[in-house]
């Protein structure tokens, strides 16, 4: 379970020390990795396929054939090919017990603590004339969470993060529809443009994959609305 929660900086980390530079992930690199993990891919999947890329990177240049690796989607085709490998040769041996609370970092309180957080956001969020129902819906919803948390033993954070995912695709949902087009396009001319250098290594659904949450990315951003799921409670 640590793993799965840990899935952006790990993967953040491994691309960085394999480049051997640190350069900051970009709006389209963080889409593609959740990208990834919303399709399942494991996350040691994910970092043999950026080995192979560096690896393979490493060949060219030694042939004098140079060009620098500057973002994740340079990556994109190995890592599908090391996810396809890896269910062929060992799908059941990917799998690893579940931490305890204890070993993961993910103890109720602190989760019920993280819930409760977002909900105060949320609400202080709801301004918009036409998602005043929806915000205050979802704090409600929230606290509800949270409330139900404190106490637990154990937390069931497969289930949980279902939950908190359907309700930050709500919020996703309310924030498309009252977003003024103009701004709608203007942010899917961004992600076009950002995403040019990458098409001919992409295909057609992991570019509507990556759109979608460069999209949701950016409207959480710029309306200062917390992002609901588990990947972004802070462990320190």
């Amino acid at each position: 379970m640590q793993n799965y929660f840990n899935y952006y900086t790990e993967i953040e980390e491994h691309f960085q020390r394999r480049r051997g530079s640190l350069l900051m992930l970009s709006t389209l690199d963080w889409s593609l990795i959740a990208m990834w993990q919303e399709a399942g891919f494991p996350l040691q999947a994910v970092l043999a396929g950026i080995d192979a890329t560096f690896e393979k990177y490493a060949a060219r240049q030694a042939k004098g054939r140079v060009r620098r690796i500057n973002g994740l989607a340079y990556c994109a085709q190995e890592v599908l090919r090391a996810v396809e490998d890896m269910h062929e040769a060992a799908t059941g041996a990917l799998r690893k017990p579940p931490s305890t609370p204890e070993e993961s970092g993910f103890e109720a309180s602190r989760i019920a603590a993280f819930v409760r957080t977002n909900a105060e956001a949320v609400r202080e969020c709801a301004t918009p004339e036409k998602a005043r129902d929806t915000y205050p819906e979802i704090s409600h919803r929230l606290e509800s969470i949270a409330a139900s948390l404190e106490g637990q033993a154990a937390v069931s954070t497969e289930s949980l993060e279902q939950q908190l995912l359907v309700l930050e695709d709500q919020l996703f949902a309310a924030l498309q529809a009252f977003t003024p087009a103009e701004n709608l396009l203007a942010l899917r001319e961004q992600s076009s443009r950002e995403l040019a250098p990458y098409r001919s290594r992409l295909q057609t659904v992991q570019i509507r994959q990556i759109e979608q949450q460069f999209l949701r990315r950016c409207l959480f951003e710029q309306n200062h609305l917390p992002r609901l799921s588990l990947f972004y409670m802070r462990h320190t």
